[in-house]
Order: structure tokens, then C-alpha cells, then sequence
């Protein structure tokens, strides 16, 4: 999958906003295997334990502690390093949260998102930003079919909303001026993201993880919940193969973009906690009856986009999901000494192969 890239990170400068997040430090460790000069912004780890400090990635990237509300630090940033490529991660990522926060929620996703685009547009040296969102950003109506990118944005919550906002700021800043000043801008939306290195509070797969480390049942809210399960090295691909496409074409590519599982892997949460105890060898499911927290029940994306025109598409099941996910913690959890950088390159390269 090297070549799929086409080898068009290496040797280049890629920021990462979000870096220390679980899906930053995943995206931080495959730029720097493939040739990236990789440059982090973000706070601190939201978690502990956090991959982005058992990977030790402060040791192995340029990691710029700061704040996307902030506008001035990061665009000094963005005029002291001079990045080619961007990848905007950074967000208040949790539905539960934003109920208790919306301030802050808007301010992270909606206005830090504008921060982000004001301070990559004030260099010359940018020639693409990818702006990543959700699959929450859509206008859920609760129907049987996967939403695609023509859909009109929306969101119930304020975590949804203010993405749908973010997507619109997105397509405002497109129109009025990257166009203009020849910057690629796209924005990629993905589904449930799970994976090796997630300690996120409000997340089916760490919770579970929690539960079984204590001995305990998990707790869930909506074991119906039907949502679009895929490995954190799925979306990956699809973000770091359309940031390499819209160096080379800039208008085919700026716009936005599904990266869903296919219609196999959309299972109810459940389901998927019983693969995850089967893989794990233990574990037993509660329902809280007491959470009345509004949350959709059915959502899926449609990659047939992606598939068609970045040629795109999932490598895993939902069965070999959860198994490099549940492999990674064991391991971690057997040997915390071991280099789980080394360990997680290892589940890099093993996906690259298929």
C-alpha cells in the first residue's frame, strides 16, 4: 500500500493538529514510516494511559503543545515550520461531553476549524489541508440507507452540530478562498473508529477494555445501536491517499469524502462486544436503563465515492477489527515494558500487505 501513496510523503512536512489524540498518534507513527518530517500540534494527552505517550511519538516528531482556540500560537506555527501538507484532527470528539460543554464544543470544532484554515491559508508553503470531521455531520434521519456526501448537513447534539457547522465552514472557505490562492482543502468524514491505544472516556471499545481490566460488566446505553464499525488504519488510508491525490489535482479533489466500512460491518453495539469477548477470552454485558441521552440508533456511511474515484476501499472485517484492536491491548496489558511503537508499526505494515 507504499505505492498507493506514491511515495508522496516522504520528505515532506505534514502538521497534524490532534496529534496526541488516538487517531492523531496512530496517523503521526504511518507519516513518519512513510518519509514525513511530521509536526504536532495539540494539548496535551487527553488520557492516561495515551498512545501518543506509551509510543513515546514526543521522542520521534516535533511536538508543539498548544490549543486550536489559539489563534495566533498556531499560526506562528504555521509561519515557523512551513508545512506542505496539513491534516486537521483536533476536536472536542464526545457526544456525552458536548451536552455538559457545548461552549466549549463549538468553540474547539466550529471556531478552532476557522482558526486552522485562517493559519494555513496566511502561508505559501501549504498545498493541501484535510479537514477531518464525522459521519455525525450528516442530517440523520434514521434511515436504512447510507448517507453520501451530497446529504445535507445537520446534527441533534451539539458534538453533531457543531461538525455539520465545521463541514460548512469547510465548504465557505473553499468557495472564498482556497480556490483563489490554489490550496487544495477537502474534508473526510469516517465512521466509529476503533483500534490498539484508545483510553477515550464514552467509547464502546475502551470501556469495554476498562471493564475487563477490572473485572466488571460494561456498562452500555443502547446495545441496538447500529453504527459503522472500522479499524483506525481503514480511514487512515483514506485520509493519507487523498491528501497524495490533491497535491496532483487540486479541484477533482476538494471537496468532501466518505471513509465507511461496507454494509457487513454495520453492526449493533452488541454485536460488537460479543466479538470483542470472544477475542478476549472474557468480559459480560449491563444495560444502563437509567441514560436517556438522545442518541441515533442507525447510521452508515456510503464510500461508493471514495471507492470510485480514489480508488478506496476497506481492507478489514468487522471480525478482523476487533481482533488487531483486542490484540493490541493484550499485548500491551501482558508486557507494558515492551515497545509498543515497534508493535504497532508491526499492525502498519500487516495492513499495508493486504
Amino acid at each position: 500500500m507504499n505505492n498507493a501513496f506514491n511515495n508522496i510523503y516522504s520528505g515532506k512536512k505534514v502538521l497534524i493538529t490532534g496529534h496526541t489524540g488516538f487517531k492523531g498518534s496512530w496517523l503521526s507513527i504511518w507519516l513518519k514510516k512513510l518519509g514525513a518530517e511530521v509536526i504536532g500540534y495539540s494539548l496535551d494527552p487527553p488520557t492516561d494511559p495515551s498512545m501518543f505517550r506509551i509510543c513515546r511519538l514526543d521522542e520521534r516528531i516535533t511536538n508543539i503543545i498548544g490549543d486550536i482556540r489559539d489563534e495566533a500560537r498556531l499560526t506562528n506555527v504555521f509561519k515557523e515550520y512551513q508545512p506542505e501538507i496539513v491534516f486537521h484532527l483536533a476536536a472536542q470528539p464526545l457526544v456525552r461531553y458536548s451536552y455538559n460543554f457545548p461552549k466549549e464544543t463549538y468553540e474547539t470544532n466550529v471556531m478552532g476549524t476557522v482558526n486552522l484554515l485562517e493559519a494555513a491559508k496566511k502561508v505559501n508553503s501549504v498545498k493541501a489541508v484535510v479537514v477531518i470531521t464525522t459521519d455525525k455531520c450528516y442530517e440523520n434521519k434514521e434511515w436504512i440507507y447510507g448517507y453520501r456526501e451530497t446529504d445535507p448537513m445537520g446534527g441533534y447534539d451539539p458534538y453533531s452540530s457543531s461538525k455539520g457547522c465545521a463541514e460548512l465552514v469547510v465548504s465557505a472557505y473553499r468557495n472564498s478562498f482556497y480556490r483563489e490562492n490554489g490550496i487544495a482543502l477537502a474534508s473526510a468524514r469516517a465512521g466509529n473508529v476503533i483500534g490498539g491505544g484508545d483510553w477515550a472516556e464514552d467509547r464502546l471499545i475502551p470501556d469495554f477494555i476498562r471493564s475487563v481490566s477490572e473485572n466488571r460488566p460494561i456498562l452500555i446505553r443502547n446495545p441496538l445501536a447500529t453504527r459503522p464499525w472500522q479499524h483506525v488504519l481503514e480511514p487512515l488510508s483514506g485520509y493519507l491517499r487523498l491528501g497524495a491525490l490533491m497535491l496532483n489535482n487540486k479541484e477533482k479533489y476538494s471537496n468532501g469524502w466518505n471513509f465507511g466500512p461496507s454494509d457487513t460491518n454495520i453492526l449493533n453495539v452488541e454485536d460488537i462486544l460479543k466479538l470483542c469477548i470472544n477475542c478476549f477470552g472474557k468480559g459480560s454485558i449491563q444495560v444502563d436503563e437509567l441514560e436517556h441521552r438522545h442518541e441515533a440508533n442507525l447510521l452508515k456511511l456510503d464510500s461508493t465515492k471514495a471507492r470510485n474515484y480514489l480508488n478506496w476501499c476497506p481492507v478489514y472485517n468487522a471480525n478482523q477489527a476487533v481482533e488487531n484492536t483486542i490484540l493490541w491491548y493484550k499485548r500491551y496489558y501482558k508486557n507494558r515494558d515492551e515497545s509498543m511503537y515497534e508493535y504497532t508499526l508491526n499492525q502498519i505494515e500487516d495492513y499495508e500487505r493486504h
